[in-house]
C-alpha cells in the first residue's frame, strides 16, 4: 500500500512540469465516461485458478488533471455465484471505489501534444464491496477492497476522442469475514472480521475490456493542448529581426530624403544637365512602388492623403503627377509602367479623396536617369503644383 502511495505522489509531482507547457484547463475540461466488462476469478481457487469465472460489468467516470495524473470513480456488478453457493440474487456482489490513474507513457515519454495511438496507464485505489442475498455463504457481507492494475489503451479517431482498453487487475479483500462451522441460536453462521491485510487468499484476478468517451474541452479538442510558447532564445532572435527591419526602414527614410533633395536641386537648376525649369512648385510627398508594379501599397496612401489635403486647402491649386520607373528592363515597358503609376495615383485622388479630375494631370517619364540608378527608390510618383 505504501509503495502504491509513493507511486501516485511521484506522479502528482509532474503536475507543475506538465502544466507549464499546456493551455489552461477549465473546471469541466478533460472529463470522460466509459463502460467495461469481463471476468474475474479467485486467486487461490481450489478447483483450479480458472475454475470459477465470474462475469461482471461496470461504469467508470473520471477526469485527467494533467496528461499524467487523474482520478476516477468506478462501480462493477458481479453476476455469478462462483465459487461460493448461490445466494438467490441475480447480482451476487457490487464493488464501488475511487481510483487514481497514472499515464506511464506520458510520464516517462513526455506528452507529445495529443494522445499516442497506444498508451499504458497504471490504475489503483480503494473500494467497498457488498455481497447480496438473504441466505447462503456468504450473504449481506461488507468489506473494503484495494485494487491495482494496468490499462493497455488504444486511442481512436482523428480527434482521439474515443479510447478502448484492456485491463488486467488484482482486487484484494482487505478485511473480509471469517466463517466458523457453527450457528448461533437463530441459525445464522457465526463469523468474525479479520484485520486489514493484503492476502492472496482473499484476492481476485480480473480481466476487463472497456470503451471510453472523452468530452470536448474549452480548447476545442478532446485532450490537453500544448500552449504555443516561445523560449527566450527565440524571442531574442525575433527582436533582432525587428530591430534589423527598423534599421532598414530608417536607412530607406534617409535615402528618400536624399532623393527628394536631389529632385529639388534639379528643379532649381543646380544640376547643369537638368531640363529647363517650369513654373511649378515641388510638393514633398512621394509615393513608392514595388519593382514592376503599378498597384499602390496600403502604406503609400499616407502621402496621397497629404496631397488631397493640400488641394482641399487650396481650391485653386492644380497638381501634376509625375511617374518614374527603375532602369531595369526595356525602355517601352518602363515608360508604360511610369504612366500606369501616375494614373493609379490620380485615380486614387479622384475616387478615394474626391479631387476633381480636371485639377490633375499625369506624365510618365519612363526610367530615371543615372542620377538615381543606384537607388531602389527610383520607382516613385512625385507631385508638382502647376497653378498659374
Amino acid at each position: 500500500m505504501k509503495k502504491l502511495f509513493v507511486l501516485f505522489a511521484a506522479a502528482a509531482m509532474t503536475l507543475t512540469a506538465s502544466a507549464q507547457a499546456l493551455e489552461e484547463s477549465k473546471t469541466f475540461d478533460n472529463f470522460y465516461i466509459g463502460i467495461n466488462g469481463g471476468v474475474s476469478t479467485k486467486m487461490t481457487e481450489q478447483s483450479g485458478w480458472l475454475g470459477g469465472l465470474n462475469p461482471n460489468a461496470g461504469l467508470r467516470i473520471g477526469r485527467w488533471f494533467t496528461p499524467v495524473f487523474g482520478l476516477a470513480v468506478e462501480g462493477n456488478a458481479y453476476f455469478s455465484n462462483k465459487p461460493a453457493p448461490s445466494t438467490g440474487t441475480a447480482v451476487r456482489a457490487t464493488n464501488v471505489g475511487g481510483i487514481a490513474t497514472v499515464n506511464l507513457s506520458n510520464w516517462f515519454g513526455g506528452y507529445p501534444g495529443e494522445p499516442r495511438a497506444f498508451e499504458v496507464v497504471a490504475v489503483g485505489g480503494l473500494g467497498w464491496t457488498h455481497f447480496y442475498g438473504t441466505w447462503g455463504f456468504p450473504h449481506n457481507v461488507n468489506f473494503t477492497t484495494a485494487k491495482a492494475g494496468l490499462d493497455f489503451t488504444f486511442n481512436l479517431g482523428a480527434e482521439k476522442a474515443w479510447q478502448v482498453y484492456i485491463e488486467p487487475a488484482v482486487t484484494w479483500g482487505l478485511n473480509g469475514p471469517q466463517y466458523f462451522d457453527m450457528e448461533d441460536n437463530y441459525g445464522n453462521l457465526l463469523k468474525t472480521y479479520t484485520g486489514t491485510k493484503f492476502d492472496v487468499n482473499d484476492a481476485f484476478f480480473q480481466l476487463n475490456a472497456g470503451i471510453v468517451y472523452k468530452f470536448k474541452n474549452s480548447n476545442g479538442t478532446h485532450n490537453f493542448k500544448v500552449a504555443d510558447l516561445r523560449n527566450q532564445a527565440e524571442i531574442d532572435r525575433l527582436n533582432a529581426i525587428i530591430n534589423g527591419l527598423r534599421n532598414d526602414l530608417d536607412a530607406k527614410d534617409r535615402e528618400i530624403a536624399r532623393l527628394q533633395k536631389l529632385l529639388d536641386e534639379c528643379n532649381a537648376r543646380v544640376c547643369p544637365t537638368c531640363p529647363e525649369p517650369k513654373e511649378v512648385a515641388n510638393l514633398q510627398p512621394t509615393v513608392l512602388f514595388r519593382q514592376g508594379k503599378s498597384v499602390i501599397d496600403p502604406a503609400q496612401y499616407a502621402p496621397i492623403e497629404l496631397i488631397s489635403n493640400y488641394m482641399k486647402n487650396h481650391p485653386e491649386a492644380k497638381v501634376k503627377i509625375d511617374g518614374y520607373a527603375s532602369p531595369e528592363g526595356s525602355l517601352e515597358l518602363n515608360k508604360k509602367l511610369s504612366i500606369d503609376r501616375a494614373e493609379a495615383v490620380k485615380s486614387a485622388l479622384v475616387k478615394k479623396y474626391k479631387i476633381a479630375a480636371d485639377r490633375l494631370t499625369t506624365e510618365g517619364h519612363g526610367p530615371t536617369d543615372k542620377l538615381f540608378e543606384q537607388v531602389e527608390f527610383n520607382r516613385v510618383v512625385t507631385f508638382h503644383d502647376t497653378t498659374k
